[in-house]
């Protein structure tokens, strides 16, 4: 049997206004359009629904056993199809979980956990290290929000850039290089890369090559707190974002230096799957990272200095930008 739900919403006025003027008013509707509803619930139900006494009309007995019923069926069926848009962290319980490489999880945790725990007291964070091998756990709900440095290509993705992140060299406290990085000092260096999948070359290499230059790379690491605490030790260079990876910079007691060629900042993208889009919950979540990450630039530190001050290497036009390298991943 097919049910329509325009019936309830009928009975539901009938019963409430006790009358079809009265109904149709209600429901913005003619009273002999209301009228044939009213039929089409009697043949329905088998019961008159209402009848007349005297000027008026009373419900029947089943009218009123069911009244209720039909009241809170009607509200419900506005809950499902008309839900509301308006959040209260206050309430909020849920789990949220965020997949990103290790230095980015260090520089936004802090921030992202202390308004959380301030804001939304039910809500919990998972924030999981980056894989060597892409997964499909955005796609399957596993993971609620992706942070890299690219857009996914399914088109069931969304994703929005929250910043860039310009790049610096990166060297340990009294190396030979600090305070005056030239273009072959760098290249002349060993280099420690950061790459999730072990890759020992980026687009750093390609650049180099234009100037007629090899550099060498040493080794590649996982992580960026590992590649942090290997140049900390030695005499290698490490090129990294500066504002996601400034608290391991700190942590290491590292200085920096503007790189000697033109590195374009690495976008920082937030993606998602398309369930999302209208979830007020994952919404509030997306524009926290994008504040927190907005609260976290700060000038790029200057040649020589240590870690957190200084000025952005210098930027070329949109059409010569070569690609990035590769960020923590």
């Amino acid at each position: 049997m097919h049910l329509d739900l325009n019936l309830l919403t009928a009975l539901d006025a009938l019963l409430e206004e006790g009358s079809v003027a009265g109904a149709a008013a209600r429901l913005r509707l003619s009273a002999p359009a209301v009228s044939r509803t009213l039929g089409r619930i009697r043949r329905l139900t088998g019961d008159d629904i209402l009848v007349r006494a005297g000027r008026t009309m009373i419900p029947t007995p089943y009218a009123l056993s069911v009244q209720a019923q039909v009241s809170d069926l009607v509200r419900q069926a506005n809950q499902v199809l008309t839900p509301s848009r308006d959040l209260d962290l206050g309430t909020l319980d849920r789990t949220f979980t965020l997949r990103c490489h290790d230095a980015l999880a260090t520089a936004l945790a802090p921030d992202l956990l202390r308004v959380v725990a301030r804001d939304a007291p039910g809500v919990r964070i998972r924030l999981l290290a980056e894989t060597p091998d892409d997964t499909d756990d955005l796609r399957h709900g596993r993971v609620d929000l992706e942070i890299g440095a690219g857009p996914p290509e399914p088109p069931e993705f969304r994703s929005a850039t929250v910043g860039h992140d310009g790049f610096v060299v990166v060297m340990r406290s009294g190396h030979p290089h600090a305070g005056d990085l030239t273009l072959a000092g760098y290249a002349d260096g060993t280099h420690v890369l950061v790459s999730r999948r072990g890759r020992l070359a980026d687009p750093v290499d390609d650049i180099l090559a234009g100037h007629g230059l090899h550099r060498r790379v040493l080794a590649a690491v996982g992580s960026a707190a590992t590649a942090a605490h290997v140049v900390s030790r030695g005499d290698s260079l490490l090129t990294l974002p500066s504002t996601v990876c400034r608290p391991l910079i700190d942590a290491f007691g590292l200085v920096t230096a503007a790189p000697p060629v033109t590195l374009p900042p690495v976008p920082i993208v937030c993606a998602w799957h398309q369930r999302y889009d209208s979830d007020a919950a994952h919404t509030w979540l997306r524009g926290l990272v994008r504040s927190v990450f907005a609260g976290l630039a700060a000038p790029t530190p200057r040649p020589g200095s240590t870690a957190g001050t200084g000025s952005p290497p210098e930027q070329l036009s949109r059409p010569e930008q070569p690609s990035p390298p590769e960020p923590p991943s």
